[in-house]
């Protein structure tokens, strides 16, 4: 089940809007937006451009995260955990991701 859950996350969950001049694979090279282990982005940087950026992915993140719950009978939560762990460990070289302990750290 877990696996099926993961796939069916996939696509929705590493999107990024032309509405933005920036994308999400531009602010994770950027150092603008890290990945979390609770399947959200959090924006290290603080301009409009990135933190609007970061509100849409995380709410897009969030219905996703909502529907595929529904359909799997579990919490958002649950669901949001699992995609944030495989976020965390696909992360690309040179971007940011919250370890464990809190603190942010880039991947090798």
């Amino acid at each position: 089940m877990r696996k099926s859950l993961i796939a069916l996350l996939g696509a929705g969950l590493l999107f990024s809007s032309g509405v933005f001049a920036l994308t999400l694979d531009q602010a994770k090279q950027q150092g603008r937006v890290g990945e979390t282990l609770s399947g959200y982005i959090v924006a290290l940087k603080q301009d409009k451009e990135t933190l609007a950026l970061v509100e849409q992915i995380n709410t897009g993140r969030a219905e996703k995260y909502q529907e595929v719950a529904n359909n799997n009978h579990i919490s958002r939560e649950d669901v949001a955990k699992m995609a944030g762990q495989k976020l965390v460990e696909r992360a690309a070289s040179g971007e940011y991701v919250r370890g464990i302990n809190g603190q942010w750290l880039r991947k090798p």
